[in-house]
C-alpha cells in the first residue's frame, strides 16, 4: 500500500437523520449529519460518506438538500449513494456538492450504467457499493458469496467477486465492499471477504462492515483495504478517528496526520 489509508465516517441516513442498526436492521438514531459531517472533518477524516439507507428500498432519490447541507460543512471528499438511478442522478449530486457518487441498486439491475457514468464523469467520480452476505441456505454462488439489494434486503444470487469483476471491467473507478453479515456486529470486518475481492481487481477497495475496535482497522489494512469505513464507533464515541488513525500508523501503515 504506496498511498495512505484512507478512514471513513459513513453518515447511513434515513428521513434527514444519521442512523445505525445491527445487520441494516433496528435502526436508531445517531445523529444530524450536518453536525456530525461537521465533526468529522474537524477530527480529520479522510472522506466522508453519505448513503441514504432507504433511498432504494422506497423508490426515491437521495434527499439533496441534507447532500448540500453536509457538503458545505466538510473540506474532504464526500461520497454520496442511495437511490442513484441514472446520469442525471449522478449529475444532480455532484451540482449539490458531492465529489464521488455510490452507485448500487440501479447497477446490478442494468450494469451498463457504470460505464454511462464513467464516461460522462470519469471513473474517479464512481463508486460501486457492494452489500455481500455468506450464501444463505438455498442461495450458492462460485465464491460463497452473493450480493444483495435493497439495503440488504433482498437476495439477488449473483456472486459478489464476479460483481466485482465485471464493475472493474465496466469503468467504476473503487469499490465499496460492505459485509451485511458483519455490519454493526462490531467484532471485525470480514477479511476472507476483503481478501479475496482484493485479489480479484486492482482499483481501490473500501473495507466496511464489522468495525469495533482500533485493530480491526488495522486488520482491514493488512488484508489489502486501501480505505476502511465505519459508523456506529464513531458516532458513539467508541473510537476517535485519531486513535484509529495512530493504530493504523503504528502497524506500519500510511496515513494522513490528524494536525490537530
Amino acid at each position: 500500500m504506496s498511498v495512505a489509508c484512507r478512514i471513513i465516517p459513513c453518515l447511513d441516513v434515513d428521513a434527514g437523520r444519521v442512523v445505525k442498526g445491527v445487520n441494516f436492521e433496528n435502526l436508531t438514531d445517531a445523529g444530524d449529519p450536518v453536525e456530525l459531517a461537521r465533526r468529522y472533518g474537524n477530527e480529520g477524516a479522510d472522506e466522508l460518506t453519505f448513503l441514504d439507507v432507504s433511498a432504494s428500498a422506497q423508490g426515491r432519490a437521495t434527499t439533496l438538500d441534507v447532500v448540500a447541507r453536509t457538503a458545505e460543512q466538510v473540506f474532504v471528499p464526500l461520497m454520496v449513494g442511495g437511490g442513484v438511478r441514472s446520469v442525471d442522478d449522478v449529475a444532480q449530486l455532484l451540482a449539490h456538492g458531492a465529489d464521488k457518487v455510490g452507485v448500487n441498486t440501479a447497477a446490478i439491475a442494468d450494469p451498463s450504467l457504470i460505464s454511462r457514468i464513467a464516461d460522462r464523469f470519469g471513473n474517479q467520480v464512481l463508486v460501486l457499493s457492494i452489500d455481500a452476505r455468506r450464501c444463505p441456505k438455498g442461495v450458492s454462488t462460485p465464491s460463497g458469496f452473493e450480493v444483495t439489494t435493497h439495503g440488504g434486503r433482498r437476495s439477488t444470487g449473483i456472486d459478489a467477486l464476479e460483481w466485482a469483476i465485471q464493475a472493474q471491467e465496466l469503468g467504476v473507478g473503487e469499490i465499496l465492499l460492505n459485509s451485511m453479515d458483519a455490519d454493526g456486529v462490531r467484532e471485525g470486518f470480514d477479511r476472507d471477504m476483503l481478501s479475496r475481492v482484493r485479489a480479484a481487481v486492482s482499483i481501490p477497495l473500501i473495507a466496511s462492515g464489522g468495525a469495533g475496535t482500533a485493530q480491526h482497522f488495522v486488520e482491514a489494512a493488512a488484508t489489502g483495504a486501501d480505505a476502511i469505513l465505519a459508523a456506529s464507533v464513531f458516532h458513539f464515541g467508541t473510537l476517535s478517528i485519531r486513535e484509529v488513525k495512530e493504530a493504523v500508523a503504528a502497524a506500519g501503515y500510511p496515513i494522513r496526520r490528524v494536525s490537530h
